[in-house]
């Protein structure tokens, strides 16, 4: 067992300088090598997250400006739809205005048209009654005529 202990001792010994050798070639690498590196992940995490920080705000500005064009098209579309109801309510009030204008006119020949077929008629029927007695006594007269004698021509009506 003395040997064994002297053995680890002896291993213990040699491993003392490539334990030092590691020691200092992992100060060297973590001062020159890793620091350097951490210092540029850290900086380059920095900027990641910092860049998406802003890509966040200016997303949200986005959203909001889009929010705001959104309702500012709405109105827009509420104030054409109104400004087109006015112009076919004004359309629709100029169309009743001449329609009853045509409607008034309208009224007056079928009132001027009633009073000249009135008149005509009245007319027509005073004539008719002039020339109704003229006419009977025409008839009358034909009527009224002596039959041919039975060797005589007969007479034509006229």
């Amino acid at each position: 067992m003395p040997d064994l202990v002297h053995q680890i001792g002896e291993l213990f010994l040699r491993a003392v300088p490539v334990a030092l050798i590691v020691l200092i070639f992992y100060l060297l690498l973590r001062s020159w090598f890793f620091r350097p590196i951490l210092k540029v992940m850290a900086e380059r995490e920095a900027r990641t997250v910092g860049a998406q920080k802003a890509a966040e705000t200016a997303q949200a500005a986005a959203w909001e400006k889009e929010k705001q064009y959104q309702e500012a098209l709405k109105q827009a579309k509420a104030r054409v739809y109104q400004d087109q109801e006015a112009e076919r309510k004004k359309l629709l009030d100029e169309r009743a205005a001449m329609l009853k204008e045509t409607r008034t006119k309208a009224t007056e020949e079928v009132g001027t048209a009633k009073q000249r077929v009135t008149r005509e008629v009245a007319e027509a029927a005073k004539e008719i009654e002039a020339s109704a007695v003229e006419l009977a006594r025409e008839i009358a007269g034909r009527v009224l005529r002596v039959p041919p004698r039975p060797g005589s021509p007969a007479r034509e009506a006229r």
